[in-house]
């Protein structure tokens, strides 16, 4: 098998994904059709932790950290670094001195579909970081893997350049190309929830201005008074 670290990768505009990374992992799941949501065991570490940023692929042998460092590499400041197994692991593969090697290159957080480790650490240092596990188990250097390839990760497909953003909700994944048209659905999905809310704040009930009385008739459910 052929293994790769590709140096020089395309971006989304800077301001594309910091709007995106504004709007949040919910209103762009929902704006771009209810796809790219990586699978939901992909956890923050802590529950304030936010990301949005370019998306670096490194794809690793199961309990191997060998390409996340090489990948640190290639990364320019607003990366964000996405890690998949060639099969699953729970390993902990990431942990403080890796962050701390991030953190001085400008990569905003880390996606991981296997395990972490030292929490306490990155949670102080406000290292943004959402995984399948937080697991003690140490890793080795010494099988190679690929970078900035193609990946699978948590069930979505991600690519190079592709825009990652994580919130408590999950993560998401917008194509690089689609950015800045998932930016302005996003934006007019924003204002729809915004009249909505006003609406029910004003005790409208969710049933006549949504039209979902015709749609109970439709199914068949019916009133009765006791």
């Amino acid at each position: 098998m052929k293994h790769q670290i590709v140096r020089n990768i395309k971006r989304a505009d800077a301001d594309i994904i910091k709007t995106l990374g504004e709007q949040g992992v919910a209103t762009i799941h929902e704006a771009q059709g209810r796809t790219g949501l990586l699978n939901p065991y992909m956890r923050p570490i802590y529950p304030a932790a936010r990301v949005a940023g370019s998306a670096i692929t490194i794809s690793c042998q199961p309990g191997d950290n060998l390409m996340i460092h090489a990948a640190i590499e290639v990364c320019q400041p607003g990366d964000v670094l996405v890690v998949t197994t060639t099969s699953e692991s729970t390993d902990g593969m990431f942990g403080e001195l890796l962050a701390t090697s991030c953190q001085a290159h400008g990569i905003r957080g880390l996606i991981i579909d296997a395990g972490v480790r030292d929490v306490a650490d990155l949670t102080a240092m406000d290292f943004p970081v959402w995984s399948k596990a937080i697991s003690a188990q140490g890793t080795v250097k010494a099988t190679p893997g690929s970078v900035n390839i193609d990946v699978v990760c948590a069930g979505a497909i991600v690519r190079s350049g592709d825009v990652i953003v994580g919130d408590l909700d999950g993560v998401v994944v917008v194509k690089r190309e689609l950015a800045a048209e998932v930016a302005q659905l996003g934006q007019k999905r924003i204002e729809k929830e915004q009249r909505s809310r006003e609406r029910l704040q004003a005790g409208e009930l969710g049933i006549d201005f949504y039209g979902l009385r015709a749609k109970l008739k439709e199914l068949g459910v019916e009133y009765l008074d006791e």
